[in-house]
């Protein structure tokens, strides 16, 4: 994600089936709450958003159907998920906000369900097995909207002027459908999304179809590989749309609300070449699917890294291009397990910003790196360290994407150039589709280094105040 446009942007322009290991998901569900032995947890533990996600299940996939209406704002679907129980399971939450349930069964069987703020209370007549795959079924209508974050901003499903605006980090995907709303539970997506002809709906991954009838579009697409519910997005609006397949075979799909044309057509057209030029830093790129959302949302002051396809609120400058298309691998592909350490996805999405300016003729990650140094011990870059920032409305501050960005910089010289590469490919290979830790991370650094770098990250990313010079 860009920073939120009530946040000060550093270096561009303001405003700017799955595989979750059985033991991740039982260390998240032991954290949450659990109000009985054999009741999934009604969060997993997130410090910063401790009812995000529910415990006691793995969601395998999520096939999601809907109508939306943008002249009235109704939405009316239903939502299939296929799960795993990872305990025995007499009850289990879904995170939902706002929307109307209409019908709910467990593998065919009307279930018993309740209300409880963002948490649908599910109970199946039969109780769920240790290892059971079991299907949920949720019926669901109304006028979906945005929620707002602890630092102001909305999240979720946002409406425009000729559609929505969806982007779920880091709560919005209980706005539009019944989500295990955690980045440590990744899935893969179908979605069949119908509106009025004349509007287009952008979700993830490939387009497997469309079809127009009595007035009404249905758009067809699949995102197989694992995604976090954050990262979904179903985007409506008046968009030109262009497709093609770039030569490494990754089918594009563009776009673009007419406004906003224009402005970011020379943008999008490096696309390719970006990714290109990612791939040979980074490692392959992780989908089979890329491309963008270029959507007029005055109200919304940020882009997200929608996994396959970035969803921008305006025109994008080509940082920004940059910044969201380097998430695709740290953020989409490899997934943080807590909000606190989402320095793991900005800090590494704002370095990329620098490598590529460094690499395209423009400042170098050194001199970028010398200019924020120079700010003084009184500047809000130095207000909270960026491997912990302390709370929710903070996870989109500054430090956690100069400062993060600053930490790779400093490791970069600490251990050079060829270690350092090699380091971020490493990463990107021994976690791709999956979740990495910033220990994780650390040990990395130092496995592919030789070198102990427990002073370092301590200094540059838990460590309150400005570091001393490195």
């Amino acid at each position: 994600m860009t920073q939120p446009a009530g946040r000060t942007a550093v270096l561009r322009r303001e405003a700017v089936t799955a595989t979750v290991p059985v033991a991740l998901a039982a260390l998240f569900v032991a954290a949450g709450p659990a109000s009985a032995a054999t009741a999934g947890a009604a969060g997993v533990g997130d410090p910063y958003f401790p009812l995000a996600g529910n415990g006691g299940y793995d969601v395998r996939h999520y096939d999601l159907t809907f109508r939306y209406d943008p002249g009235n704002g109704r939405l009316k679907g239903k939502a299939f998920l296929t799960a795993r129980a990872t305990q025995s399971l007499t009850r289990f939450d879904l995170d939902l906000n706002g929307l109307k349930v209409t019908g709910l069964t467990v593998d065919h069987v009307k279930a018993h369900h309740t209300r409880d703020g963002q948490e649908l209370v599910v109970t199946p007549r039969h109780a769920l097995r240790k290892g059971q795959e079991f299907r949920v079924t949720v019926g669901y209508e109304g006028r979906p909207g945005p929620v707002t974050d602890p630092d102001g901003s909305l999240d979720g499903w946002i409406p425009t002027d000729d559609g929505a605006f969806v982007a779920g980090e880091p709560q919005g995907a209980m706005t539009w459908f019944p989500a295990d709303n955690h980045p440590t539970d990744k899935a893969s997506y179908d979605f069949e999304i119908t509106v009025p002809k004349g509007r287009t709906a952008v979700a993830n991954g490939v387009l497997l179809g469309k079809r127009t009838a009595h007035g009404q579009t249905t758009f067809r697409w699949r995102q197989q590989e694992p995604m976090a519910a954050y990262l979904a997005t179903a985007t409506i609006g008046k968009f030109e749309v262009r497709q093609y397949t770039t030569r490494d075979g990754i089918k594009v799909y563009d776009a673009v609300d007419p406004r906003e044309a224009e402005a970011a057509a020379p943008v999008l057209k490096k696309l390719p070449s970006v990714l290109e030029w990612a791939s040979d830093l980074f490692g392959p790129y992780p989908f089979r699917a890329a491309g963008s959302i270029v959507d007029h949302a005055p109200d919304v002051g940020y882009a997200l890294e929608t996994q396959t396809r970035p969803v921008y609120d305006a025109a994008p400058d080509l940082s920004t291009l940059v910044h969201e298309s380097a998430h695709q691998w740290f953020g989409d592909s490899v997934t943080l397990t807590s909000w606190k350490e989402i320095w793991l996805n900005e800090g590494f999405a704002t370095y990329a910003e620098w490598l590529y300016s460094e690499q395209h003729g423009g400042t170098s990650a050194q001199q970028i790196f010398d200019g924020l140094y120079a700010r003084p011990a009184s500047d809000g870059l130095w207000e909270f360290p960026p491997g912990d920032p302390g709370s929710g409305a903070n996870i989109f501050g500054t430090p956690v994407y100069a400062r993060g960005a600053m930490t790779l910089h400093v490791l970069r010289k600490a251990v050079g150039d060829r270690a350092f590469f090699r380091v971020l490919r490493a990463w990107a290979a021994q976690h791709r589709d999956g979740h990495g830790t910033t220990p994780q991370f650390v040990r990395l650094a130092e496995r592919q280094s030789g070198k102990d770098l427990g002073g370092l990250f301590h200094t540059w990313l838990y460590k309150a105040g400005k570091p001393g010079k490195p």
